[in-house]
């Protein structure tokens, strides 16, 4: 759980729902219901069981719960186990953990925005059958997994 004292002051609790813009300086912690835009040059936990329909821009990112939304992190994105994001990504690292469901396109590279040479561009889409893999869909020249 964050640190309401440190690097999260702020955080939304789980039986709160918030519409609006939300932006903050060092760390937030959501764990409730969010619709709207997010901004930050920090970081943002997105707590198991927390539901976000947001556009969002911040530094780093971990999703335990819902995103739905354009997500830009300039350094990282965290998809955890439990993670799902319906959305597209730009970050300029992505880690996604075994299990997390991710729909929509992702660009990874240098900043986020500009794709390097030897960026990572890929449609990733969930096959919605239990135990089937999700599938990569990756354009000429560009990575396939």
């Amino acid at each position: 759980m964050a640190n309401t004292n440190g690097d999260f002051p702020t955080t939304l609790g789980a039986d709160a729902f918030f519409k609006g813009h939300l932006k903050f300086e060092k760390g937030a912690c959501l764990l409730g219901r969010f619709e709207g835009e997010i901004s930050s040059k920090g970081e943002l936990i997105v707590a198991e069981g927390a539901k976000i329909n947001a556009e969002v821009q911040v530094e780093n990112i971990r999703i335990d719960g819902e995103l739905r939304g354009n997500l830009n992190a300039t350094n990282k994105v965290h998809l955890s186990a439990s993670g799902r994001v319906e959305g597209d990504i730009h970050a300029s690292r992505l880690e996604v953990a075994e299990g997390a469901v991710l729909i929509g396109q992702c660009t990874v590279g240098t900043n986020g925005k500009d794709q390097p040479k030897g960026a990572a561009k890929a449609t990733l889409t969930d096959s919605g059958a239990p135990g089937k893999p999700k599938a990569a869909q990756a354009g000429p020249g560009e990575i396939k997994k």
